[in-house]
């Protein structure tokens, strides 16, 4: 799992070491969008609120997104799941619901500061046509984050599981360090 308060987008770079990428919000925004979505509505303004939407409609879209990889090709069973969990709700749908299913082995945590974080999704915002990519979501978001999602990653600390990376630096850095964390955890 990735996680941290800007995740980097490089979920290309992942497919060197066989992990297929999975951005749950891709997937939020993917179905927020789609033709006779159910949720569409429901996600966008969760969205817009810089909230956590409902861990039943994220998971689900996890779900589907893995068993459709793996229906393709058996052989692509590692993922690497960005974005998620984001709070102890989803934490525990996802236990629920993948307990058996999937083991999470370790989580890449991308940290840095808020203000380089708020920076890179406003630089972000200029091309990628995100309706969340502006300041007040984004100040929204990192309050979600520290409330929400910090004291998750914290859970995985006690694990033994975060490996994190200073994600204040260029991305050929960060992906660098990242690189060592694949090549030693396989």
């Amino acid at each position: 799992m990735v996680s941290g308060a800007d995740e980097m987008d490089s979920g290309c770079r992942y497919e060197n070491y066989s992990y297929t990428h999975l951005s749950a919000g891709d997937l939020l925004r993917e179905e927020r969008c789609r033709e006779g979505s159910e949720d569409g509505q429901l996600i966008e303004s969760y969205i817009k609120e810089g909230k956590i939407v409902p861990v039943e409609i994220t998971i689900n879209l996890l779900r589907k997104a893995m068993e459709a990889t793996m229906k393709v090709d058996e052989e692509k069973f590692r993922f690497l799941i960005d974005g998620f969990p984001r709070n102890q709700d989803n934490l525990q749908g996802w236990t629920r619901v993948m307990d058996g299913k999937a083991d999470v082995k370790f989580v890449l945590f991308f940290d840095c500061s808020n203000e380089v974080c708020i920076d890179r999704c406003l630089e972000r915002g200029k091309s990628s046509g995100r309706t969340d990519d502006n300041r007040e979501s984004l100040e929204k978001r990192i309050q979600t984050y520290l409330q929400s999602t910090r004291p998750i990653i914290d859970q995985y600390e006690h694990q033994g599981k975060v490996r994190t990376i200073d994600a204040s630096r260029s991305v050929d850095e960060v992906f660098a360090d990242v690189k060592k964390v694949f090549d030693k955890e396989g």
